[in-house]
């Protein structure tokens, strides 16, 4: 789908949109790392090989704002923007290093109408964060509310 300004009466459950491509730099983890998760393994490359991932990996929350960009200048594009009204089964699968190129696959899951303010609705999205090898490494529903036509 290309359309842009998606009004919730746009879309169809199993709609799919896709993203561009962003690539993870040994700068930008350490970047992130400094000043929002301050863990060796993603400051240290040396320190990182003796840690639980067993050399140097990206926050999961660096992973998640990479994952919100790429969202935004993503194929799916609501009338009047993302605005978030939740997240649910957020999960990193496995984790991001340097060199990865992710991008994300967004699927509508389901879509419903608010009884209380009838010129919106929530929109689920899943949305998957693949790797350049198509691997998972982070998900979650984004509950999202969408502008209707219909008032």
């Amino acid at each position: 789908m290309s359309q842009t300004n998606y009004y919730l009466e746009d879309l169809m459950i199993g709609d799919r949109f896709s993203s561009g491509q962003a690539t993870i730099t040994e700068s930008e983890i350490k970047s992130f790392a400094s000043q929002f998760d301050p863990q060796p393994f993603h400051l240290n490359n040396e320190v990182a090989k003796e840690t639980f991932f067993k050399g140097l990996a990206a926050s999961g929350w660096h992973t998640a704002a990479i994952a919100m960009r790429l969202l935004v200048e993503s194929e799916f594009k609501p009338a009047g923007g993302l605005i978030g009204a939740g997240v649910d089964d957020l999960k990193w699968h496995r984790p991001v290093r340097v060199g990865d190129r992710l991008t994300l696959d967004i699927e509508i899951v389901d879509i419903r109408p608010s009884k209380s303010k009838p010129n919106q609705g929530i929109v689920r999205l899943k949305v998957t964060t693949l790797n350049q090898k198509g691997e998972e490494v982070l998900s979650y529903i984004a509950n999202l509310v969408l502008r209707r036509r219909v008032t």
